[in-house]
């Protein structure tokens, strides 16, 4: 046979022609006679033409079967062989569980684990074939579990280097010049290395096999006079197979501490024929197809069966988030106290109703775009009541009801931005202006919203950008500071929150006013929950309101609350991108105790 050998380097072609020349028996085509090595053209010449004239490698001698390559062909075709059969499917692992118990119906598997080993087989696939053919009860199993004691790496190098650590550093101290020991600097330059040198002096010095003399460790035994248990012990559970009962608790335990041990649980079954054991599996067919109706073969297949009366699989819909649930029940609680819900469905207000209807002065830091998101597009609102524009307008320049108002140049222009709103109580303002010019007149009322409102704010713990305010108010005759606080306590209580705080406060359109922290108990700390006081009456007079009626409202997040309730400590795992899908799913239902009762 003629191999070129062009395209290859020299070691190349020699590894190429060793692979077919090692077989045990030639090809009868690459051989003269049979047993006789092929010849191989050399030739460049007769190789490639673009080689003529240059000189040929020589070619490699010829390889006789001697001991060494029948070794070597024989070593690689076990290799193979293993390596082929750790990677065998599923399907041909399940035919030899089949076959193994074909002979009879008591044949039996003892012990999948040694029988994978015996079959060069993984036991992990081994199972898996297993717990397969056991569904279609193919077979019958029986679990087994054994434990014993295998050497760790640590406790394999005693037994390669016939000594402990201690049995080690003894023998290099002995082997010293004159018997006179070696300092530990010395020791660990040994080619014993830094660690076994630490470990075995340790023990050393522990057995009393050596003492320091300065800076040296001077052995005070022979080798003689000691006796290396670790090795002993380790030899002896190698002898026993690591049994569990191969040395007593003791030994075991000194083993374990210096961790030359470690104990193996090995779990495997039993396996045996089952009612439905074929020396062949078929797989049954899960569904009826168009190609076994057209080929007529489902007369002979066999089906997987069906349950008809099986429930189908749990269809989930939407769930409600925590902040939804604990909104519903703060309407529930608000509508129980009396209040109508106002219509809070747009979240672009214009300046004038966001701020000035609330006597907010145009140049109040927050109604800059560092605290307030402006739109650019639509960027001016369209109209507002042309008569309460210039009431508003006069008590900001000029004052009114004994004020003196702020004193500066209203600007329409102002007033009349969009933005998204930074408080519901812009929807406050209009209703209760819509209450001042109602047919009939003034009438007292409760309103209460619950919706999402907008700060351009720093994000932390407990601050977002974008959250929910929960706010109501009471218009009635002559009401005062302590029918706002027995509001407020009466809501907090009917949601479980009684550890609140009141701390005076301002507010451009409140007098007097207070902030109102609840403890949270996570947290450990008090924590802002809302904000409330009595309407001024600079804001009132403009909107139409008699003299003596008095607005009392509050306002708080939905979020502070709900993180109370629930727990939580961290406002972005409660709402944002962060928030976790399923804590939503498992969140429970928000049921508050009436703890006015």
């Amino acid at each position: 046979m003629t191999i070129p050998f062009y395209s290859l380097a020299v070691d190349e072609l020699r590894i190429a022609l060793s692979y077919f020349y090692t077989e045990e028996e030639t090809h009868p085509t690459a051989t003269g006679a049979e047993g006789t090595p092929p010849t191989t053209t050399t030739s460049a010449s007769t190789s490639h033409p673009s080689l003529t004239g240059s000189t040929a490698p020589p070619p490699p001698p010829p390889l006789s079967k001697s001991t060494n390559s029948s070794k070597t062909k024989a070593e690689r075709a076990t290799t193979k062989s293993e390596a082929s059969n750790m990677t065998a499917s599923a399907e041909s692992i399940e035919a030899a569980i089949l076959a193994a118990l074909a002979p009879s119906e008591e044949s039996v598997i003892p012990d999948t684990y040694p029988w994978s080993t015996s079959q060069n087989l993984d036991h992990l696939k081994v199972i898996g074939a297993i717990k397969s053919l056991e569904v279609d009860q193919f077979v019958l199993t029986k679990p087994l579990s054994r434990s014993f004691y295998e050497l760790t790496a640590l406790g394999q190098s005693v037994i390669d280097d016939n000594g402990s650590q201690e049995m080690l550093v003894l023998k290099a101290l002995l082997a010293a010049p004159d018997g006179g020991g070696l300092s530990l600097a010395d020791l660990q330059q040994s080619p014993l290395g830094k660690d076994l040198a630490k470990a075995g002096m340790a023990n050393c010095m522990k057995e009393k096999w050596i003492k320091k003399d300065g800076d040296k460790l001077v052995p005070i035994v022979t080798l003689e006079d000691v006796e290396d248990k670790p090795l002993l012990l380790l030899k002896t559970l190698m002898e026993k197979e690591g049994a569990e009962d191969a040395l007593d608790a003791a030994s075991i335990t000194a083993l374990k501490k210096r961790k030359f041990i470690s104990l193996k649980t090995i779990k495997s079954v039993e396996v045996k024929r089952g009612p439905g054991y074929a020396p062949q599996r078929v797989k049954k067919a899960a569904d009826l197809t168009k190609e076994l109706l057209e080929s007529g073969a489902w007369k002979s297949t066999p089906f997987k069966p069906y349950n008809l009366i099986a429930l189908g699989a749990k269809v989930e819909g939407g769930f409600l988030h925590p902040l939804m649930k604990v909104r519903a029940e703060f309407r529930k609680i608000l509508m129980q106290m009396g209040f109508t819900e106002m219509p809070t469905n747009k979240w672009v207000e214009s300046s004038f109703w966001n701020f000035d209807s609330l006597f907010q002065p145009q140049s109040h830091p927050a109604r800059d775009a560092h605290d307030t998101f402006f739109i650019k597009d639509p960027a001016r609102t369209i109209s507002v009541p042309e008569a309460y524009y210039e009431r508003v307008k006069a008590m900001h320049e000029v004052g009114g009801a004994g004020s003196i108002g702020y004193r500066y140049d209203f600007q329409k222009e102002e007033a009349y931005k969009n933005l998204l709103r930074t408080h519901t109580t812009a929807i406050s303002s209009q209703m209760l202006y819509k209450l001042a010019n109602q047919e009939g007149g003034f009438q007292p009322a409760r309103y209460f919203s619950i919706d999402r409102v907008f700060r351009n704010e720093t994000m932390d713990a407990t601050h977002l950008c974008e959250f929910h305010q929960v706010e109501g108010l009471v218009a009635d005759y002559d009401l005062s500071l302590g029918d706002l606080i027995g509001t407020i306590e009466t809501f907090f209580k009917k949601i479980g929150i009684t550890q609140l705080r009141f701390k005076p406060a301002f507010n451009p359109y409140t007098e007097p006013s207070m902030e109102i922290f609840g403890y949270h108990p996570d947290l450990k700390k008090w924590t802002e929950i809302g904000n409330s006081g009595m309407f001024r009456p600079e804001m009132l007079q403009p909107m139409g309101l008699p003299e003596n009626v008095r607005v009392i409202a509050w306002g708080l997040s939905l979020e502070r609350p709900t993180m109370i309730k629930y727990r939580i400590k961290n406002i972005r795992d409660l709402f944002g991108h962060k928030v976790e899908m399923a804590r939503i799913k498992t969140a429970p239902v928000c049921r508050f105790p009436d703890s006015t009762v």
